[in-house]
């Protein structure tokens, strides 16, 4: 300890002497430079919440956001097209029209079968209660 009071008490005895202005000049922009460098590279924090939120990768957000933009415009062009259709058919389906659905249906009902009722929809037989004088007693009482 005491050898390092003792280089401590020379060194503040000796003078400071200033950096010649052309080294602090040099040094100063050098260290302005890597600062600038590293700073870009970070998300600055005054960056609203929607960038942070987009900013791992916009590339693929930019695509989701194009992908669902082309969804919604052939979504509204099918249904703007689907009413001018019918509009342009009439209401009522041809005699033609008519009897293939009626053959279509035959042939679905031949494919699938007879329909039975579901397990949920059918009445279930009740079974008779037990007919016992012990029951009177137990709900008179």
């Amino acid at each position: 300890m005491n050898r390092d009071d003792q280089f401590e008490k020379r060194l503040s005895r000796q003078p400071v002497k200033l950096v010649p202005p052309a080294w602090r000049a040099e040094i100063l922009s050098a260290a302005q430079r890597a600062a600038g460098s590293v700073h870009a590279s970070r998300i600055p924090h005054h960056v609203p919440w929607w960038r942070e939120l987009f900013w791992p990768c916009p590339q693929a957000w930019a695509a989701m956001a194009a992908v669902w933009l082309v969804i919604c415009a052939l979504n509204f062009a099918v249904q703007e097209s689907i009413p001018a259709n019918l509009a342009r058919h009439g209401g009522a389906p041809s005699p033609q029209l008519r009897e293939l659905l009626k053959q279509q249906e035959q042939l679905f009902a031949e494919l699938v079968g007879p329909i039975r009722p579901a397990e949920a929809d059918r009445r279930r037989p009740i079974a008779p209660s037990p007919r016992s004088s012990r029951r009177e007693e137990f709900l008179n009482a």
